[in-house]
């Protein structure tokens, strides 16, 4: 297949885009590509992914205003606009209003990823009990004792085979 743009190359970039509904598709040689590149990565990062969500999200929040970032000085409004943080310390400064998105995207608010193989058993045992307390607070504090009493039964016969 030859180039959509020039006609002369061989098309070895196939892109397509849609854009407000509409999908158009290009054929476009090594050359053509490299020419079209910044047009076709203009409006994408995840930069501004993050930031359109957090503008989503809070368009109509009723969250106090945060300060800045005591380290590196930034403002929520200048990380909402940019979707950067700008030190370390600023996830801490402004995680009241990061938790809920971050919430909203994962469907939790702690990293529970895939347990390395080679760790072994006894490190999925310990975050199996870990879960297992969480929920064991979670029930002492909604008072259902029973549930409460068969989870600590749980944490109790796991410690032991450990």
């Amino acid at each position: 297949m030859l180039c959509s743009e020039c006609g002369k190359n061989e098309a070895k970039v196939h892109v397509t885009q849609i854009i407000n509904g509409k999908k158009t598709e290009s054929h476009l040689c090594e050359e053509c590509a490299k020419k079209h590149q910044a047009s076709f990565n203009a409006g994408f990062s995840m930069e501004s992914l993050f930031s359109a969500m957090l503008n989503n999200a809070f368009s109509t929040s009723a969250y106090t205003p945060v300060k800045g970032c005591s380290k590196c000085g930034m403002t929520y409004d200048e990380f909402r606009s940019t979707g950067k943080f700008g030190c370390g310390e600023c996830i801490d400064t402004f995680k009241e209003r990061l938790m809920p998105v971050i919430n909203s995207i994962q469907g939790y608010d702690s990293h529970t990823g895939k347990i390395p193989k080679r760790a072994g058993g006894s490190f999925k045992v310990k975050k199996d009990i870990e879960k297992l307390k969480f929920q064991l607070q979670q029930s002492i504090e909604k008072e259902e004792y029973e549930k409460a009493a068969k989870i600590r039964d749980k944490i109790r016969e796991m410690e032991n085979n450990k």
